[in-house]
């Protein structure tokens, strides 16, 4: 049986702005198992990588719980958190703005192995070329910064700096978006790679429904800041209740030429302002099957099937 190795329950975080409260996230929950890849999908600005941070506590959260290998991480003080750096990491989506350009290649890697004491000074430049080896970079390459580099091998470096601490778990916040289709395919493989060599634990953060159906076990889907279904990668690409979520699966292209097509299903409507929300359901104002119990509240996230979750007042509509 798998081990939980992240839980994360009722996970809330608003912002203050002049004209009210944001609700960035409100109310998340969800576990990943140890060794598999949790894939996080939705609109840009639904709160994807604002989970990420928080389960991080790169932003500090408003509200809920945060459990890594059973320890609070919301509960830690500075010091505890400082440590447990070292077990979870993040890549971040932009691989230029991420890497300092004042430094080489080798001292981006070796700057959390010396912060964390990983090996002794003597090994840190055979550690590094190792680290190199492992996300497929030229030795050459050792003393290179990182303008001079493409953003495929700042990304790698970023991939390497990551795995550096030997971590249990990773926040993959959009890795590949930036890169030109090629080389995203590289590196999905780098960490589909790594991830069975150091049996890593992923949150796979991206906008790419074709991307998350391959690399990931389990798919959580958001919207404004909350999570309207969640389910194995296939069930949810076979069987997808939510009308977000069926409408976002229509939008794929098919690739085979002269195949069949998908019948697109539009979103019309306005989108919902994340600030002071009405008490209602959350994509009602563009759903096409909205009714009365939509506008009443929000429906709460139900088990429909094994594993299948979903919040919607219809769902009963959709399950094949």
């Amino acid at each position: 049986m798998s081990k939980t190795l992240i839980e994360v329950n009722n996970l809330t975080k608003y912002f203050k702005t002049s004209r009210g409260m944001l609700h960035a996230v409100d109310g998340v929950s969800f576990s990943i198992d140890e060794g598999k890849t949790l894939g996080v999908v939705g609109e840009s600005g639904c709160g994807k990588s604002t989970t990420g941070r928080c389960i991080l506590r790169l932003i500090e959260p408003t509200a809920g719980s945060i459990l890594f290998d059973g320890e609070e991480v919301t509960a830690m003080n500075s010091r505890k958190l400082h440590d447990m750096r070292q077990k979870m990491q993040i890549i971040f989506q932009d691989p230029f703005s991420s890497l300092d350009p004042r430094k080489t290649v080798a001292q981006i890697i070796q700057e959390p192995m010396r912060e964390f004491h990983i090996v002794p000074k003597e090994q840190l430049e055979a550690k590094t070329h190792e680290l190199m080896d492992m996300v497929g970079l030229a030795n050459r390459l050792v003393n290179t910064y990182p303008h001079e580099l493409d953003g495929g091998r700042r990304q790698r470096i970023g991939v390497a700096r990551a795995i550096s601490l030997n971590p249990k778990f990773i926040v993959c916040d959009e890795p590949v978006s930036a890169l030109d289709v090629s080389i995203q395919a590289q590196i999905l493989n780098l960490l589909k790679q790594l991830q069975k060599e150091m049996g890593l634990t992923y949150m796979f953060i991206t906008h790419d429904l074709s991307v998350v159906n391959h690399f990931s076990d389990d798919i959580a889907v958001m919207y404004l800041g909350k999570l309207v279904e969640k389910a194995p990668a296939e069930e949810l690409f076979s069987n997808p209740v939510h009308p977000y979520t069926r409408a976002l699966l229509s939008a794929i292209p098919i690739p085979e030429v002269g195949g069949p097509k998908r019948e697109r299903i539009l979103l019309k409507g306005e989108i919902s302002s994340p600030i002071n929300l009405p008490d209602e359901c959350r994509f009602a104002k563009r759903c096409n099957y909205a009714c009365e119990d939509c506008r009443k509240g929000d429906p709460a996230l139900v088990e429909i099937k094994p594993g299948h979750f979903v919040a919607c007042h219809k769902s009963a509509e959709f399950v094949l």
